[in-house]
């Protein structure tokens, strides 16, 4: 909490059953793409840095309407394209609408430092700003 003050990030900590923490960093990047920092409780000394790519009301509308065998045309394509940017992602649903996590494991405690941190939180804000324009100019 203390590196994301000193870096000016407006952030709040959010309550999780499955985590020993997590943050919610607003308003990063060119579109405002939450991004999250967590450890899970069933991997501690794992830090986990996520964006959240939400398809816009009318993608989410499409998306639902698709057939099962067409939504798994679409994870595929989200799974090619997130896998060209070597990026981990899970496609789900929160409040109604279709979310990609763009996801960022960092696993050596020992290179937990502000800059490793800050630097992994430049690449996912920057590997889910690149699926979002991706979805957008696909689906």
């Amino acid at each position: 909490e203390r590196w994301l003050i000193h870096e000016n990030y407006s952030f709040k900590d959010i309550k999780s059953n499955e985590d020993s923490f997590r943050i919610r960093i607003k308003d990063i990047g060119s579109f405002n793409i939450p991004i999250e920092i967590f450890e899970p409780k069933a991997q501690s000394n794992v830090l986990v840095l996520g964006g959240k790519v939400f398809l816009r009301n009318p993608q989410t509308a499409r998306y639902n309407k698709l057939t099962e065998s067409e939504q798994e045309k679409f994870k595929n394509s989200v799974k090619d394209f997130c896998d060209s940017i070597r990026a981990i992602h899970k496609i789900f649903k929160e409040d109604g609408k279709v979310v990609i996590g763009i996801y960022l494991v960092l696993d050596k405690i020992e290179r937990f430092t502000q800059e490793n941190v800050l630097e992994a939180l430049g690449k996912v804000t920057e590997m889910s700003e690149k699926t979002y324009q991706f979805i957008n100019k696909t689906f």
